[in-house]
């Protein structure tokens, strides 16, 4: 098959770990890197052993000479780069969120559907194996019915310097801004945990409520440009698509936990625990006899490919995987609900 040519947009921090992860994977090849600071963009195409570099898109698409790109840039410029590359005929694995709000990401849907294109989302968790064998698990009807779900992803870096100073470090005090493109906690991970438990029980979420919390923290509210105005802790409620019920909560305030997402799903004949960070998984059953005892015990998880080799396994057969547009499309729709329901305090169906 066709070595698959891919060009890396956007050469900041995230774009650091695409370039780690493709250059080493079998059947396409790292050939062009493309930031609007152009030296950034060249910064980067040394380091990597990257051949070419740009500093304009429509330069870069001019050239034509990638099949494919990766879409490393800031949220908010997900949608104008991502149609640029599908008119252009080019295949996109996007860093998430796909778009700033639903409207946004059901075109950008449409939009790679319709020109037949491989797209993808970099869920990372997707790559957890404790998830994908939950998955199995929970298909295979080894716990019975979902009725009740808990899951969480819980950071400090606001209470901890871990990740460096917030107060000082751009790459943190933007994910605290809505003028800099900030949808909070809740845009920034809350995707994440939605998927991780959508994907984990096979479920929609048919209906949900959702209560957001910004805490001071800089006097006036603001650090220099940044105003601290996003949400920084989330409280959700949720009815699955089969009744189940369940809570979801997210933060950046949650003191002795570093990046942590854990997930219980309670079924009628067993229950299953997952917990996953950015490196490692495992996962817990509580089966059969044992839940006369309330016993767990670890389960063996396979390895899994990761996001990367899944688009990779895409472009070379033509089958476009998850996670895919449409399914980040679908979380966006989440995502955008619970601004309304805090707003409105009220419980929201997702119709």
């Amino acid at each position: 098959m066709t070595e698959k040519r891919i060009l890396i947009l956007g050469t900041g921090a995230i774009a650091h770990r695409h370039a780690e992860s493709f250059s080493v994977l079998p059947g396409c090849r790292l050939v062009a890197a493309c930031d609007i600071n152009a030296e950034r963009a060249r910064t980067f195409a040394e380091m990597h052993r990257i051949p070419a570099a740009f500093a304009d898109l429509d330069e870069a698409i001019g050239w034509n000479g990638f099949d494919a790109a990766v879409n490393a840039t800031p949220d908010g410029a997900h949608m104008a780069t991502t149609l640029k590359l599908i008119a252009a005929g080019k295949h996109v694995f996007c860093e998430k969120p796909l778009a700033l709000n639903f409207d946004d990401a059901s075109a950008m849907t449409k939009a790679a559907e319709a020109a037949g294109l491989v797209n993808m989302v970099n869920l990372t968790y997707r790559n957890a194996h404790a998830l994908q064998m939950a998955r199995r698990m929970v298909e295979a009807g080894e716990i019975g019915t979902i009725r009740h779900v808990s899951a969480s992803y819980l950071q400090s870096w606001l209470t901890g310097a871990h990740w460096g100073d917030w107060r000082t470090d751009e790459r943190w005090l933007w994910r605290l801004s809505s003028a800099h493109g900030s949808k909070g906690v809740l845009g920034d991970i809350g995707i994440h945990i939605l998927d991780f438990l959508m994907f984990a029980t096979g479920l929609d979420i048919a209906g949900l409520g959702a209560r957001m919390k910004t805490f001071d923290k800089a006097e006036g509210g603001a650090i220099g440009a940044y105003t601290l105005d996003v949400n920084d802790s989330v409280a959700m409620t949720v009815e699955m698509s089969n009744g189940a019920l369940g809570v979801v909560h997210m933060t950046r305030f949650a003191t002795g936990k570093l990046n942590d997402l854990d997930l219980m799903i309670h079924g009628d004949r067993g229950a299953l625990k997952i917990w996953s960070d950015h490196e490692t998984s495992r996962l817990e059953a509580c089966l059969g006899p044992d839940i006369e005892t309330q016993t767990w015990k670890p389960v063996a998880c396979p390895p899994t490919p990761k996001n990367a080799d899944r688009f990779v396994i895409a472009l070379l057969s033509g089958d476009n995987g998850e996670p895919d547009f449409r399914r980040a499309a679908k979380v966006q729709k989440l995502l955008d609900l619970c601004f309304v329901s805090h707003a409105e305090g009220r419980v929201l169906a997702v119709d």
